[in-house]
């Protein structure tokens, strides 16, 4: 049974990769209308980034695992770089959410702004990643 469903295991993950990354721009789209103000708007922003990037992470690496294990290395490669683009993202973008976050008050506008550049710069390079997945699958094909 395991061994009929293994040649299905790198198409599920690129099919999860992209179900991920379009929850994440339908989801963190309409997050913008917030103000970004309170600590609850900006924890709810931080833990969905947070779910998303780790998401990304378990499934690119399953997915460069899969791909390199039928012999696609340039697909697997891709794979691992998107992996390691949400990697590196979670700590630099969460990292920084937390610390504005922490010193964040109501009228602070400077850091108010920032917070909300820092959800954009994430929804940007979720674009940029997703974009790049479907123009790899149409010339994989």
């Amino acid at each position: 049974m395991l061994a009929t469903l293994a040649p299905f295991a790198p198409f599920a993950t690129i099919v999860i990769l992209l179900v991920w990354m379009g929850f994440f721009m339908c989801g963190s789209l309409p997050l913008m209308i917030l103000k970004h103000d309170t600590p609850l708007d900006a924890l709810f922003i931080r833990g969905l980034f947070d779910v998303y990037y780790k998401a990304v992470m378990v499934t690119a690496g399953a997915g460069a695992l899969a791909h390199a294990a039928v012999g696609r290395a340039v697909i697997a490669t891709g794979m691992a770089g998107i992996a390691l683009i949400a990697f590196v993202s979670r700590r630099s973008i969460l990292n920084r959410m937390d610390r504005l976050r922490d010193a964040m008050t109501a009228t602070d506008t400077a850091r108010i702004r920032q917070f909300r550049l820092l959800h954009v710069w994430g929804m940007v390079l979720n674009l940029a990643q997703l974009c790049a997945v479907c123009i790899g699958l149409v010339k994989a094909l």
